[in-house]
């Protein structure tokens, strides 16, 4: 680790240098961040406070949002500081630290996503044994092992990013710490790095997604085997939300990590990146809440208390 602390502080050179666009990025991006505040927190509060949504799924979900809202506020707030103070200086340590938090929170939202398709698996083809085949006890160990996986894989980038030499300049063409542009950085051989970035990450997401399509496959075949278009409509809206958001977030992430560093355009992974950490976790409420009729009518009883206990009160 001695060599890698040539380099002391980093300049994160953002998303523009022209001074004219500043303020209206911080006003997106402001918007966006209240709106994944608003709607992820409030999505959990959502499902704590309705009992008909203390279900398997609405428990990973709200684990979701959680995640959602942990990997975005590591990297937004930071954003939102630089363009509001124009201040592109970040330490060393600081660097670092964002780096860990955003990856560790990004894999276990991966852990998540595929435990959430075993539930669908068994809400659709085993409806008789869910209750003892998805049990409180079951959906406890697997959410901790999300979590202790994914800060497990996160200590191991951020000792694999951070253990190389940056002599080279400190300037980040990026708008965060993030693996490709913190490589382009090293004067070291990133050979070793590159593999194995590719290859924990290309683990992580086989995995999670080898879950995901196992489970799916069986999902098809149980909707083939029905015999009604009630049945096939109510299993289609069961894990239609689960199935886009799965499709927006396997495939900007495979877009960004699982092809070589010589490929990479700071441009297009900047573009990527807005989307996955910034737009991502904002829409992931909306497209649990527009898809749901449970959570629909959860959020109608909720503001109609609401509207009875301030009428009460005035």
């Amino acid at each position: 680790m001695e060599n890698s602390t040539e380099v002391t502080e980093f300049i994160v050179m953002g998303l523009t240098n022209d001074p004219g666009l500043q303020i209206p990025f911080f006003i997106v991006f402001f918007l966006i961040c209240l709106s994944t505040l608003l709607g992820n927190l409030g999505m959990t509060g959502l499902i704590l406070l309705d009992s008909h949504l203390h279900t398997p799924m609405y428990f990973f979900f709200s684990n979701q949002s959680l995640v959602d809202f942990g990997y975005s506020s590591a990297v937004t707030h930071k954003v939102m500081a630089g363009l509001l103070t124009r201040q592109k200086i970040m330490s060393y340590n600081s660097c670092a630290t964002q780096f860990f938090f955003f990856v560790g929170f990004i894999t276990v939202e991966s852990f998540l996503l595929a435990s959430m398709a075993y539930d669908r698996y068994a809400a659709v083809c085993k409806p008789l044994h869910y209750t003892t085949i998805v049990t409180t006890n079951m959906c406890a160990c697997v959410t901790i092992g999300s979590y202790v996986c994914g800060f497990l894989n996160a200590s191991i980038h951020t000792g694999n990013i951070f253990i190389l030499s940056f002599c080279k300049t400190n300037v980040i063409d990026h708008f965060f710490c993030d693996a490709p542009p913190l490589l382009a950085l090293s004067c070291s051989d990133t050979s070793i790095s590159e593999m194995v970035i590719f290859s924990v990450v290309g683990f992580n997401a086989l995995f999670a997604i080898l879950i995901i399509l196992i489970s799916y496959l069986f999902i098809f075949i149980t909707i083939l085997r029905m015999h009604s278009s009630e049945g096939w409509q109510k299993a289609f809206s069961t894990c239609a939300s689960h199935l886009t958001a799965i499709s927006i977030f396997y495939g900007t992430v495979i877009f960004m990590y699982l092809h070589p560093s010589s490929n990479h355009s700071m441009g297009t992974d900047k573009m990527a990146s807005v989307f996955y950490t910034m737009v991502i976790p904002m829409l992931n409420p909306i497209v649990y809440s527009l898809r749901n009729k449970e959570v629909k009518n959860s959020f109608i009883k909720i503001i109609g208390k609401a509207k009875s206990s301030m009428a009460f009160i005035f």
